[in-house]
């Protein structure tokens, strides 16, 4: 595999507390983790796609439409800490992109976007923003950051940040280095984190960077049955 290679892994689990069996969840044909996975497909600097499971109904789906499943542990407490032991293996330089598996309008040019700025070296880990709307900068579901003239990360929050002017969504994609990634799943959980409940201020804490990319994106994801329905229609209208 080619120097400052790029792995998209997809972490994706059956159990979701909102919406049980989530990634085999069927529209137009496709299960939503296929979906997910075409879309990275067509990221020009994604150079393998692997799915990250610990549930075999999940990992037939997967074979069924030709894709590559690792098979992980059932008691993981998040996708970083499923996505670390999928990792096993690999060139501690190469870089992982993680995707989120309910994802299925995640952006090709945004993936490259991040991978691109991720290349340069100067922060543990990347991630991306886009400009949030009014309505939705109270919404705790929506979470925000704040970044440094540099794009450098200051803080991300679930309340409205800052308190005044535009606010930027923060997109859950994240790309590191295979050596960072085992690093950070072995760090101690910090307050902010627990506090917030977002697991990236952990390495803020720890005094670890975190580039932010500003794209241009209408992502969504989809966290419940609700989502899935708006999902169907947008897919039928295309």
């Amino acid at each position: 595999m080619k120097f400052d290679a790029a792995i998209a892994i997809i972490p994706a689990r059956y159990n979701s507390t909102r919406f049980p069996g989530k990634p085999i969840a069927e529209i137009g044909g496709k299960t939503l983790i296929e979906h997910v996975y075409r879309r990275v497909e067509q990221a020009s600097l994604v150079d393998r796609i692997l799915v990250a499971t610990d549930d075999r109904r999940i990992a037939d789906a997967v074979q069924r439409f030709g894709g590559t499943v690792v098979m992980t542990r059932n008691d993981h407490r998040s996708g970083t800490d499923r996505l670390s032991e999928a990792a096993t293996g690999l060139d501690p330089d190469a870089l992982v992109v993680n995707v989120q598996g309910d994802e299925p309008l995640v952006e090709p040019m945004v993936i490259d976007q991040a991978i691109t700025a991720a290349r340069l070296g100067d922060a543990e880990i990347v991630t991306v923003m886009t400009r949030l709307s009014p309505d939705d900068a109270n919404n705790p579901d929506r979470v925000k950051v704040v970044a440094d003239r540099n794009g450098i990360a200051l803080y991300f929050s679930r309340s409205r940040i800052p308190s005044s002017g535009t606010c930027f969504l923060h997109l859950g994609l994240y790309v590191y280095r295979v050596r960072f990634l085992k690093k950070f799943t072995e760090l101690e959980p910090t307050p902010l984190e627990i506090a917030e409940r977002l697991e990236q201020l952990r390495a803020l804490e720890h005094g670890y960077r975190i580039r932010v990319v500003e794209v241009q994106s209408e992502s969504w994801g989809i966290d419940t049955p609700a989502d899935l329905d708006r999902f169907k229609e947008l897919q039928a209208r295309d």
